[in-house]
């Protein structure tokens, strides 16, 4: 925890010391831009949580030194491969994709955090915390944002700009009047990690579909954990703390049989998925970034993903505009960027209800068309694309 005093002044206020946030006070750092990053958490992730990393924001993180520390603390898989109950309807392979990362990565997400904060402190930023903003004003010329500390002491700093990474519940958006559209999913998510023996190689992300809902297992690295899965699932009502006994039942009735058995639970959680998008990425001198202007469906792991891409690509935005350029180049972040992100929601909006269809009939066209469908190359490799989040580019 950081407990150096706050400047009253500084170009640029990140709020949330996140991925993205983190990704972009790297960019700035790396410019010489003068910031200061808040966080109202006393420390960063110390759980898994997103364990996905995908070859575009590997290509990203390349940029900026780290991608390479990110795979050597990973798991390389090759494979998305979708299955209905013990028969497999798609095998996506991300070994012929024109990339230095033809593959999915799988490292937790305090893993990921852990990486990018020590690249922060090399580049000689910092994240201070715990700190609570209240209020966040485009007014005077400049941004006012006021906090209180962990002791309740509140503080004002002016900045040039604010970036918004604090989340679905982002009080920087709300306080910039910006909407956030969509809806939320009825069924609650299962977050587990769990040691288990899993009949599906380490080397695939499988994908379950099944009425009673859309079911994920992932490997992790297991160094400290042997035989470590991410298991990620809809139910109508989700526990609390989801136990071993609850991870079992779903797999038994979701997946693809054999020997399956679950012999603990490292970590668990659930959660209420939304799909929505920022009606706008920038107010005036506020932008947001991250979660806190897009959530979606669990569905590819594509959520992280798409912050830190946003963060790395405003960063240098902003870098240039301090620098001396136009305000208006900071337009092209929500033309370029939002536009992504309604395909990502639109994307795994689709693959979640796809995943989920009740009626036997619908389920039996489905699992048809999907198997006939990626018995085609080009399908199969758009779907690689858009999954690795290349056709980003």
């Amino acid at each position: 925890m950081t407990t150096t005093p706050l400047p009253d002044t500084t170009s640029v206020v990140i709020v949330g010391g996140g991925p993205a946030g983190l990704t972009a006070a790297i960019t700035l750092a790396d410019a010489g831009v003068d910031f200061v990053l808040l966080d109202r958490l006393g420390e960063g992730a110390n759980t898994s949580r997103a364990a996905v990393v995908h070859a575009r924001t590997l290509e990203v993180l390349r940029e900026l030194g780290i991608a390479g520390e990110l795979v050597d603390r990973g798991i390389v898989v090759p494979r998305f491969t979708v299955h209905d109950g013990a028969r497999t309807l798609a095998a996506i392979r991300f070994d012929g994709l024109d990339t230095e990362y033809p593959y999915t990565l799988m490292v937790p997400q305090d893993t990921t955090e852990e990486v990018l904060l020590a690249r922060l402190h090399k580049a000689g930023g910092q994240v201070h915390r715990p700190y609570q903003v209240t209020r966040v004003a485009d007014e005077n010329n400049g941004v006012t944002v006021e906090y209180t500390d962990n002791t309740g002491v509140a503080g004002t700093i002016r900045a040039d700009y604010v970036i918004g990474a604090d989340g679905m519940h982002s009080v920087v958006r709300e306080q910039a009047g910006i909407g956030f559209t969509g809806d939320t999913y009825p069924a609650s998510f299962v977050l587990a990690d769990v040691r288990m023996a899993w009949p599906i190689a380490r080397d695939e992300v499988a994908l379950h579909l099944s009425p009673e809902g859309v079911t994920v297992v992932a490997p992790l690295p297991d160094a400290a954990e042997p035989n470590r899965y991410r298991v990620v699932a809809t139910v109508d009502e989700a526990p609390e703390h989801p136990t071993a006994a609850d991870i079992q039942h779903i797999l038994d009735s979701r997946g693809p049989g054999g020997d399956t058995k679950v012999e603990a639970v490292l970590w668990s959680s659930r959660f209420r998925v939304h799909h929505r998008v920022a009606d706008h990425y920038r107010a005036g001198r506020i932008l947001l970034a991250g979660d806190a202007a897009h959530v979606h469906s669990p569905a590819g792991g594509q959520g992280m993903n798409t912050g830190i891409q946003d963060a790395a690509f405003l960063g240098p935005l902003l870098a240039r505009v301090i620098g001396g350029e136009p305000d208006a180049i900071l337009d092209t972040y929500e033309t370029t960027r939002r536009p992504v992100a309604l395909g990502v929601v639109a994307f795994t909006d689709r693959m979640t209800k796809m995943a989920t269809l009740r009626p036997l009939p619908a389920r039996i066209l489905r699992n048809t068309a999907m198997s006939l469908l990626t018995r085609i190359p080009a399908v199969r490799t758009k779907l690689a694309y858009r999954l690795s989040e290349l056709a980003n580019r």
